[in-house]
Parts: C-alpha cells; structure tokens; sequence
C-alpha cells in the first residue's frame, strides 16, 4: 500500500511550499519594515508579529510599506490652503438637537448597512447627550425601535414631510451621511429649496457644496482635474442628443453610462452598441435627480480598488480598509467578489492611491466623517482613473467596519458634532485613539448572493447596475481560506469551491468561455470547471481578466482537492489535514473529495486534534489585547477565544440578505440579544452576514463571524458549551440546522460550561418545528384539532400530483416542503403547466416532496404572530389583513393592523385555531399562522411556523410591544405573566404595510405579483384611518400617486365582477378612463363613460403610446395568464415601469389606491412620531 501523503517532490510540489506558488511574494522579498498607523497629525509604527506557512499569508503581510510620516499637504497634489481648518476643534456644545435621516426601505443598491449605520449614529450621539430624532420609513430596523432615537418618525421620507419634521421638531442640526443616497438626496433637496434656512437648520457631517461636487458627475470630474488626477475620458449629458455627442467624440465602444445622484448604479450600465447606448441613456435621465448622465469611455479589464477614509475638522485624514475587486472593471463593486486588504498592489501603487484618496476627500470638501474612493487601475502600464466617491458612509464602509474592527458610523457621527480622531478611543483596544489606523493580520472576503431566479425573463448578466440582494463575509488566515468560508457562507449549495457536482463542468468549452468572459453570477463556478477541465491559468485571464494572482490561489485548491481524490480518508495524516484546512476546505468537501460522510471526516479531524482555533479582530494586528470577543476560526495553533463560565446563550442568525430572507429577522436576532442580556445571560452571536447590526461588535457579548454551516456550528459549541442555543430567529437557515444539532447534542450529551446542566436548543423543539414543515405530520395534528386547510395531497412523482389535481380542481397551488419567500411556489390552470413545473421546479429541495393545493380564488389572507410560553399561556401579538387577495406572497402583499373588513365570528375562529395549534405544537416563543377567508365567510388555515416571521417587527411596532424580546425571555424560562403581556393589544390607530420591488433592476422581468416572494424591502406608515395610512404607505414605497389625470383599466373575465365598483372609485375622484375593448364593452353595458384604446396587436395609436405619451398616470391590469398576455400585457406593464407610471395588479390593491388618493385630495398628511402613539416599553424594568 502507498504511504497516503503529499508528494512535495511531484506534481503536488507547489501546494503546501511556502512561497513557491509565487515568486513575487517570498519571504525574501518582504521589505523589511513596519506596518504604519498615521494619520495628517499622528503617528504610530510597529513591527509586525510572526511568520506564515502559505504563500497566501504572506501576501498578506506584503501590505508592509515604508513607514513615512504623512503631513499637510500629503502630496502636491493636495493644496494646504484649502483645508479647512476652523477655530476650535472638540464637541459642540451649542448643538442640543439632531435630526438624522435613515435609508429608507431595503432596495438593491442600499441594504441593512445602513441600519448598522443609523443605529451606531443614534446610540453614538445620544451616548454624547444629544437629542436626536429620527425618520425613517423602514420597520424592520433597529433604528426605527422607539428607545434608539428620542423622537422616531416611521414615514414617507419626502422633502415636504421632512420639513414638516422639521418645523415640528426644530432641530439643529441635520446629519445626511448615514442613510445613503436616500438621505443625501433628501438633504440636497431641503438645502436647495431653502427648508433648513428657514428653520435654522445646519448640515453637518457634509456640507451641500461637498455633497454636490461629490455626487454632481461634472462638478466631480472638474475636481479631478483640479488637483492633477485622471479620470476616464468622459462627457456630461443632460439629454438624449447630448449623450449621443458625447459618444461621437469618445469615438469607440462600450461606453459607460453613470447617471447622478443615484444608488447602486440605479439606470447606468455599459453599451456595446448604438440601441443599447438609447435605452440605458434614456433610463438613466430619467433616474437622476438631476436628469443628468455621465458617458464615459469603458475601461472594462482594468482592476478596481477602493479605500476607506476618514477625516475630522481638524484636518485628520486617515486610511480605514482597502479593498480589491477580483472582479475587474465594468461589474459594480457590490456584485463583486472583493477582498481586504488589496493583494495585488506594490507598496507604491498602493502609496500612490492613498495619497490620492487623502488629496481627493480635501478637494471634495468633505469636512469630516467617512467617504468611499473608487478607483481603476490599468494592469498593463499601472495608470490610475479615479471612478467616483461617495461622501457618506456607504456599503463598503459597513463592510470596512466588519473586515477591520473599525466602527466608520458610530466615528463619523462624533467627528460630525466636533470630536477630532485623537479624541474619540477604540473600544477594541481601549489603549489606542481612532486615529491609530486600523491594521489586519488576516484576509477578509466578500461574495454577492443574487436571485435573478425571481425574476424570470432578466438576463443573470453583472453590469454596473448592481443587482445582488445580499452578501457574506469571511475572515481567514489566508485568501484561500477566507474565499472557501465566504463561499459557503452563501448557503447556495457550494459547501467550498468545488469538491461538489457543478452543472459548469458538464458545459461545452463555448459555454465555459462564454461564462469566463460575460461578467455573471456564476463566473466563479465557470473558473473551477475549466481548471479542472485542463484550462490554464493564462488563457482564463485572458478571458476574464481576473488577476493572475488570484487564479495562481485559485488554482492551488484545485491541486488540493486533486490531491484529497487520490486516495481514501484512513489515510491522510495530520498535518497534511491542518494544511487542507488551512486551505478553508469544509469537512463536507473533503468527505465529497474521500467518497465518505460529513460526520465521518468529522470524527477523523477530532480524533486527530485538527480543531479550529479563534482569532480576535482587534483592528491593531495585535499589537494591543482586545477587550471585545470578535471572533473568526482559523487553523492556527493558538486559540484566542478564552470561553468563561458565565450563564450563556448562542443565537444563531440568518447568513446573507436574500429575497424571502432579510433584515426582519436579523432585527429579531438583535432584540433576543438585547433581551437576554439585560436577563443576565452572556450573549454569543454567531452570523456571517456583514451590513448587519447583530454583526456589530457591542450587540453580543461575544461574536463568530462564521458561516452558518453545521460544521462550523458544532466547533463553536464545542468551544463556548453554551446553556442553550436559540434558532428560532434567523429564518430558514438556522431551522435547516435545529434537528442536526440536536442529534449532535443528543448523541454526546455536553455540559455547559456554566455548571446548569447539558447544552440545549432553547424554545419550540426541534421536533414539533418538523411536525409544523412535514405535510403528512401537519395533516394528523389538523385533522386532530378540527382545524380546516384547503384540499390538497402530497406528491411524490409527477403521476401523484396530476392525480391530485384533477380530484381537487384546477387552479392549484405547489410549491416544495421547507422553503421560505414562496421559493419555487406557482399557480398552475392545467395538466400542461402543472407538468412544466415538475420538470422544472420540483428539484428544488430533492430531500422533501411536492405540495399540491386547491387556490382560493378571491380570498382574503390573514397573518397572525402569536406568543406562547413554557407553562401554556398564549397571547395573540397580531392579527393582519393583507390588501392583495389569497395567493400573492404574504411577503409581497400590502397589509394592514388592526384588520378592517373581517366578520368578528371569522376573527373568533382564528383566535381559537391559533391557540389550539400552539399548544398542540408546545410552541415556546413565536409562531405565525396564515389563514384565507372565502367570499362566503369559511376560514381555512394556509401555514404555520412555529418560529419569528418576517412581519414580527412590523406588528412590534404597531402594536408598542417588543414581540421577540418577550419571545426570548420566555424562553429563558420567563411566563407572559412575569412579561405583563396577557393579553392581544388592538391598537385605536391602523398601521399599514407595504413592500418595495427591484423590478427596475431586472430589464425583461413581469411585475404581476404572485405566490413567489420578490420584494425586497418594506416600509410602514401609521395613522388614525386606514385611507391616509395606506396613501402613506405607498408615497414611502415610491409610488407616485396621482391626484388627477387617466386611468388605465384591463381586467381579466376572472376579477371582471369588481370592475365596475373601481371605475365608480377612480370616476368619483375625478379621473378619466381609458380601457381596452372587453374591459370597455364591459364598463359600456353598466352605462359608465370610457374612452377606448387598441391593445398592443391591435395597431396604433395603442395603450404603450399613450404611457410613452404621458397621458396615462395610473395603471390597473390584472393578468390572464394566456399567451397574449405574456406578449402584450407583459410588455404594457414593463413600459409603466419604465415610464414610472404606477401599475397596480391586484383589485383590492386598486380599490386600497382609490381610498388613500381620495384621503390625499382631502386632507394632508400629518407626521405623527411613534413615541405619540404608546408609551415605551423598557423589557428590562420587568426583570427586577
């Protein structure tokens, strides 16, 4: 038998040498010098600690520059007497009051980082003894809780009704920088119209003229030229016929089309030609605040860098993070893979970027807080262009913040009122100023989750438009590492890259060069397929234009796994085991790799002591001790963890954003962690999601930046032994893990370290969650309990579902067992579409099989969050009805609290259903249950999960009590009694919910809503009648509601019924009505006037012209779903799109939008702060 080891001598010579994999970085070649920490006024310098055994390590340690003092100016570019420098520097004392405007909705493009940012403002300058108030239309935040801001204002955030704000609340001062580009926007346009003259108000944090020069892209690039730096050759358009003068004189293709003032490249993107160049100008003028484009020259291949900076009044300037793009110029950085610091950079270039990062934020005018610098660099002759920059705290600047330590917010809010860098401490460290700059002995990567799967008909293409829902982070020793743990940290189901069966390898080499060089979601995937299919690292550059370095690490990993297929498992050795996870391979890699089981390498691994150790970030490589337990594993040998023996709990969160997925249960997340502590319990959070608040360092006692994976699960448990571990609240990723890590735990028995008995999942069981998602098990318990659902069976092969559709009648609604946002759900008519979706859904989850139920047509849908304690007690925290009928996602459907049109007897039968369920489930926590109500009064209950919801924030904040809080308490053993919440809370007013759709970003997708869930945000307003509630609801989600004007009708013969009460509706209001010929003939018969217009197909003039026109500003169509509507009515909706014509696709959606414009024409809206509406409930004041 052979001796199982790596082969040094053959073809595994460059795995595991030191530095062989790359010249460039050997040891010898490391200058010999000290990492730097320095700002414009202070300087620091050290050694660097320790050596590496890979060649990714060291690259690591090649950021080592010569330590130089930087000064005023920083270079000659930088002109001294620009700086600003004011009078007296330190914490205002004449500022009492602060308004801070938030983010808004989630949207692609402006995520929870900037709830991480909001919430640092807030706790940071209430910390200084400032009144702060804050709007923001968002529920699902911790920002909008009613104790993070003295006054909080959850509503639309347009100009006239922040100024409203304003004028009631007199602030003085406004802070812009901390809700991206919605709050930048919103303070420009206050600035501009003269609102916070008016009322005293002074911008701090950025100045309008900062902003302007900044964000305005012809103002930017004057800048640019000002102090000598480059930037594409470019023009500034403001119309169609200027942009197309611009191209003429760049004189080639693809060009790059920025509008101003926009979010995550919203209406930009790259054309290779003439019509492409037509439509992405038109779309991007009519994007910009400013309806202003910049063309520039592409630049497509070269690499992309940004650096975080940040500056106080004093003239401060220092470096926070660098970042690298792997993917090179020509994708938006927030769909590219990106790693911190920057590998590739010599010590010069990367000197020259800093230099010029220093020189740009004073050229900009950015007094203090924290700016983006984007720039490209030609890999060829190393020529740099500066792309843009972001004078606010951006995406990137939560990401810094994860990857170093560094709180970029919670500073910039301090430098905002006064503070100078050396003023403000490190709370890592508590040795160190802030303006000590950060330095990592680690590796930081950041890879994108998309969900063009939502959005059939769009092409999963990566332009400069961003359209990625989410992203995971990952800290490691090496880039090999960090990239295998972010990879996996994506739950896409890549446990690693590769060591799995990829669809890419089964690709022709066309496809695969196709992918390599047509920047996707999945070009990652494309590059293991064609290493493994004998592809060399040079022609894959060739094609991507990936940097080499990369593909050289790339690479390497596929020589491992090469390596782990060669022979069994029995007979890897213990250092060639540490040396494979060193590499960031997973046990479920490595058992795919040795043909064995997870659990198998699993036992291997422990039985040779190869456990992972934890590092803390500590944002000073270590130089000082960290006081805060961040944590992140490695396979070093020293452990930096140091577990206690406290009473504690571990919450494991939700990973990456995802549609279905997103920001409602991180908030749930934080708030079991608020809750527990204030109890007395050590918290642990264990999450790898970085825009996040649970990510902070001080939400958790203790944080794992890990992936959520029950590998690494286990180990963390294993290490910290914690009394109880808490699944409920992160949504479907933890609950995949409750039953695994309780066979774990049943299987070894561990102690808690804290002495009270063994290590346990705390609240609902394992179990009775499985009896909640396993159809069959469900079925028992209802039929038990006389509790009705709609007709239906469990189909285990396409002849079991086309059975159970013709007993129980078309239309039927399937969908997989265990999926969340309605993941793979549809509506099918006939045998036809029914066997489409087997063929091409049904695979979703292979493990569990197809549900096929009767639809409900024209029912109404209710959702109801319960709370449920250990001793039996059940309080109903919210009973919603949703606008959108029966059948479109809970999740994308409007909803209202309390409900308006339910009969009290149907109300009585869910209250009742709702408390049998929980008791028969031994429910301990939350649970929602979802019910339908038919026409005739017979209620049926759809769902229930036995876990927190998406909408518990929402109905926390309507209701003024603190649902997951409490759900977390009663877990720890607390009765609703001790809570003193005994009893449902129906509030005098009516909140009202509404989600936020990416459609814009999807070119080619339908918007007709349906039982998949595409949203990906939601706003809520609150008010004392449901019609002015509603209408401020939909002005929050962006739509513009006319007060006068045509209405566009198109019904199909299903909701034809309800057409003649919506024109009566639209006529009383005042508008006109347009329709095509059968809604019209219909309309005509009831004796109602209306003009007709040709559909589509018909000739024209048509109904598209008309939009195109502006002569139509609301839009009615409900779909039919036969071939003609696919054609026409898809493409009249996706015009109104484009023409910003709000499209409504739901009857009740319509008649809702009738009611809240007839409240807009006949009162005002009056901005109401939550504080108004309830008193505040301090959790902690019940757990004396």
């Amino acid at each position: 038998m052979r001796n199982h080891c790596l082969d040094l001598s053959a073809n595994y010579s460059s795995i595991f040498a030191s530095s062989k994999s790359n010249r460039r970085f050997s040891p010898s070649n490391l200058p010999n010098s000290g990492f730097f920490f320095r700002s414009a006024n202070i300087f620091r310098a050290k050694p660097r600690l320790g050596s590496a055994s890979s060649s990714t390590f060291l690259l690591c340690l090649t950021r080592k520059r010569p330590v130089t003092r930087v000064l005023k100016p920083v270079s000659e570019l930088a002109d001294a007497t620009k700086a600003f420098s004011p009078e007296v520097v330190g914490k205002r004392t004449d500022l009492k009051k602060i308004l801070i405007l938030g983010a808004g909705p989630i949207v692609i493009g402006q995520a929870c980082e900037f709830d991480y940012s909001g919430t640092q403002a807030c706790k940071a300058l209430r910390e200084e003894g400032y009144e702060v108030i804050l709007i923001n239309s968002n529920p699902a935040t911790i920002m909008t809780d009613p104790e993070t801001a003295n006054r909080t204002y959850i509503a639309p955030m347009t100009p006239e009704l922040v100024e409203q704000v304003i004028e009631k609340e007199r602030p003085d001062a406004l802070l812009p920088t901390m809700g991206g580009q919605t709050a930048l926007n919103l303070a420009v346009a206050l600035a501009e119209s003269g609102a916070l003259e008016r009322y005293g108000v002074e911008l701090i944090g950025a100045k309008l003229d900062a902003i302007n020069k900044a964000e305005d892209r012809e103002l930017f690039k004057q800048a640019m030229k000002n102090i000598g730096l480059k930037t594409p050759p470019s023009g500034i358009g403001n119309t169609l016929d200027e942009c197309f003068d611009i191209a003429e004189r760049i004189g080639e293709f693809p060009l790059i089309i920025r509008p101003a003032f926009t979010l995550g490249g919203t209406g930009g993107g790259i054309a290779y030609n003439r019509e492409e160049f037509e439509s992405i100008c038109k779309a991007g003028l009519a994007a910009s605040r400013t309806s202003q484009v910049l063309v520039e020259k592409s630049l497509l291949g070269w690499k992309e860098y940004e650096l975080e900076v940040m500056r106080d009044l004093a003239d401060n300037v220092v470096i926070i993070c660098s970042i690298e793009n792997i993917d090179p110029m020509g994708v938006h950085t927030g769909d590219s893979i990106t790693v911190a610091p920057a590998q590739t950079l010599t010590d010069r270039e990367y000197q020259r970027l800093r230099d010029y990062s220093i020189a740009i934020i004073r050229e900009i005018g950015v007094e203090c807080g924290g700016s983006n610098v984007q720039f490209a660099v030609n890999p060829a002759d190393g020529e740099v262009m500066i792309i843009e920059m972001n004078p606010r705290v951006s995406r990137s600047s939560a990401l810094a913040s994860k990857a170093t330590g560094f709180p970029i917010a919670k500073m910039a809010a301090k430098l905002s009122v006064g503070y100078t860098l050396d003023q403000i401490p490190n709370d890592i460290t508590r040795k160190t100023p802030a303006s000590f700059e950060p330095s990592i002995d680690y590796v930081v990567t950041k890879i994108p989750r998309f969900a063009f799967e939502k959005f059939p008909g769009s092409q999963p293409l990566l332009t400069t438009q961003m359209k990625s829902v989410g992203e995971s982070m990952a800290l490691g020793r090496t880039f090999q590492e960090s990239f295998q743990k972010a990879l996996r940290s994506l739950e896409c189901g890549f446990s690693g890259w590769g060591c799995a069966k990829i669809k890419e390898l089964k690709w022709d080499w066309d496809q695969l060069k196709y992918s390599l060089r047509v920047p996707n979601p999945d070009r990652i995937h494309a590059i293991y397929a064609a290493m493994k299919k004998g592809m060399k690292v040079d022609e894959i550059h060739e094609l991507s234009m990936v940097d080499k370095w990369f593909l050289t690490q790339l690479k390497e990993l596929v020589d491992v796994e090469q390596y782990l297929m060669s022979g069994p498992l029995s007979e890897i050795t213990k250092e060639d085991l540490y040396e494979v996870k060193k590499r960031g391979f997973s046990d479920k890699q490595i058992a795919f790799a040795t043909k064995t089981t997870e659990e198998e390498v699993r036992t291997k691994r422990i039985s040779l002591g190869v456990v992972p150790s934890y590092k803390r970030v500590d944002t000073c490589a270590a130089e000082f001790e960290a006081h805060t337990p961040y944590m992140y594993s490695s396979y070093d040998f020293e452990c930096e963890s140091a577990p206690n023996t406290k009473k504690k709990v571990l919450i494991l969160g939700g990973g990456p954003n995802r549609i279905g997925q997103g920001i409602e249960f991180d908030y749930c997340c934080c708030h079991t962690s608020f809750a527990l502590q204030d109890a007395g319990y050590e918290t642990i959070m264990l999450n790898s999601n970085p825009e996040t608040v649970s990510t902070d360092y001080d939400t958790s006692d203790r944080l794992y930046f890990e992936p959520l994976t029950i590998e690494d699960v286990l180990n963390v448990i294993d290490l910290e032994k914690p009394d109880g571990i808490i699944v409920q609240f992160g949504g479907q990723t933890p609950l995949k893990l409750a039953l695994p890590i309780k066979h774990y735990l049943d299987k070894h028995k561990p102690m808690s370290l804290s002495g009270a008995g063994p290590v346990r999942i705390w609240g609902t069981s394992p179990d009775s969650i499985d009896a909640a998602e396993d159809r069959e098990r469900f079925n028992a318990i209802l039929n038990e309990l006389k509790i009705e659902q709609p007709k239906g069976g469990i189909a285990k092969s396409e002849a079991d579902a086309l059975a159970i559709a013709k007993e129980i009648g078309y239309p039927v609604v399937v969908r997989p067992s265990y999926v969340l946002g309605g993941r793979a759900m549809e509506i099918v008519y006939d045998d036809s579409k029914l066997i489409t979706y087997l063929e091409n859904a049904v695979e979703v989850d292979p493990e569990r099989p197809v549900l096929v139920d009767r639809y409900l047509s024209d029912a109404i849908e209710i959702d109801v969050d319960t709370l449920t304690d250990s001793y039996g007690n059940v309080v109903i925290g919210g009973i919603m009805e949703h606008i959108e009928q029966a059948g479109v996602h809970s999740g994308d459907s409007a909803c209202m609290l309390p409900t308006q049109t339910i009969p009290a007897s149907c109300l009585q039968t869910i209250r009742s259903w709702t408390t049998k369920l929980a008791k028969k489930l031994n429910v301990c926590g939350l649970m929602n249950c979802q019910y339908a109500i038919t026409s005739s009064g017979d209620v049926f209950l759809l769902e229930a999960n036995p876990r927190a919801s998406r909408t518990v924030p929402f109905v926390s904040k309507a209701i003024g009590h603190p649902l997951a809080k409490y759900a977390a308490l009663v877990m720890s053993g607390k009765s609703l009694k001790d809570l003193n919440f005994e009893k449902e809370v129906i509030p005098k007013h009516v909140s009202v919910k509404e989600a936020v759709f990416p459609f814009e970003k999807f070119q080619g997708c339908d918007v007709i809503l349906g039982p998949e869930m595409r949203s990906t945000g939601e706003v809520m307003s609150i008010s004392s009648e449901f019609p002015s509630a509603f209408a401020m609801a939909q002005i929050a989600a962006g739509q513009k509601l006319p007060l006068t004007g045509t209405v566009f009708l198109s019904l199909n013969d299903l909701t034809k019924p309800h057409l003649e009460k919506i024109a009566v509706s639209f006529l009383d209001l005042g508008f006109k009505i347009v329709a095509t010929s059968g809604t019209a003939h219909f309309l005509e018969l009831k004796g109602i006037p209306v003009e007709r217009v040709l559909k589509l197909h018909e000739g024209r003039p048509h109904a598209a012209d008309m939009v195109a026109n502006g002569q139509i500003h609301l839009m009615l169509i409900t779909s039919s779903g036969d071939a003609l509507d696919q054609k026409d009515g898809r493409e009249l909706r996706q015009m109104a799109l484009a023409y910003k014509v709000p499209v409504i696709t739901t009857v009740a959606g319509a008649l809702a939008t009738a009611e809240g414009i007839k409240s807009l024409k006949s009162s005002a809206i009056q901005m109401t702060a939550l504080q108004d509406f309830f008193e505040v409930k301090d959790v902690s004041s019940l757990l004396v």
